[in-house]
């Protein structure tokens, strides 16, 4: 038996991995038929959910790091290069995952790259993106948050209880002036990124509205983020899709 796919899902298919065919048609042609025709036909045709190639793939890398899908993530990167991401894009979503996921889940994403870039023909030791320096990061952090989040950010360093003042700080010079600032990704998409790392890792719900509400700040509406999560059910599952439109819907109803 072999898989029965729609044209729309081989054509996809093929955009993505051209003269590629996985060993699972072999091994369980039913599976594959139902997936690939979900994900690669039904899910991106529907009216309501498109977003361009470039889109769905930045968001998908962030959910299977979120998710810590390193195999399929392995997969998508050559996938991604060809629909649109740049290798600097690539390897700034990467690094942005260290503030929201950690190193120690990073890692092994960050080696994949790195072993996947020569692979296609790519240096891997990319031009710097830096936009801050060891001087003003601090200033431009909070610059970069303000903007995102809004005025009532300023000050933010230095807020909070003593014994725990040292984390605000570092929210605003290590993950607003290290990785905000950087060149490579704007900050819409940084915070679609964002927003992708944390509805994918779950648990973090708080921080996961409030990343919401900067969507909201810097042009990613509701309708937007809907799509976002809908592109990627095949990935993530409904679980965690659905606890992230509850959270998308709880911020756009606050206001």
């Amino acid at each position: 038996m072999r898989p029965n796919l729609t044209e729309n899902a081989k054509n996809y298919h093929d955009r993505m991995y051209p003269d590629y065919e996985s060993a699972l048609a072999e091994t369980d042609p039913e599976f594959i038929e139902r997936f690939d025709n979900f994900a690669f036909d039904e899910v991106i045709n529907h009216e309501a959910v498109k977003v361009d190639d470039r889109t769905r793939m930045i968001s998908l890398l962030a959910v299977l790091m979120g998710c810590q899908g390193i195999d399929d993530f392995k997969l998508i990167v050559p996938a991604a290069l060809r629909l649109g991401v740049t290798p600097v894009e690539l390897k700034e979503i990467v690094y942005q995952g260290v503030a929201y996921l950690g190193m120690g889940r990073v890692f092994p994403f960050l080696k994949a790259v790195n072993e996947i870039l020569p692979r296609e023909g790519i240096d891997p030791a990319l031009e710097g993106q830096a936009g801050t320096t060891m001087e003003d990061r601090l200033e431009k952090g909070e610059a970069v948050q303000m903007a995102i989040f809004g005025d009532h950010m300023a000050g933010f360093a230095e807020s909070g209880p003593e014994e725990s003042r040292h984390i605000n700080h570092w929210l605003v010079d290590n993950c607003f002036g290290d990785i905000y600032t950087r060149r490579g990704l704007g900050v819409a998409d940084r915070e679609m990124v964002t927003f992708c790392f944390l509805y994918a890792q779950g648990g973090c719900e708080p921080q996961l509205k409030s990343h919401i509400a900067a969507n909201y700040h810097v042009g990613n509406s509701k309708d937007y983020l809907i799509r976002i999560i809908s592109n990627n059910v095949p990935f993530i599952g409904y679980p965690r899709t659905l606890n992230a439109l509850r959270c998308i819907n709880e911020v756009a109803e606050e206001g």
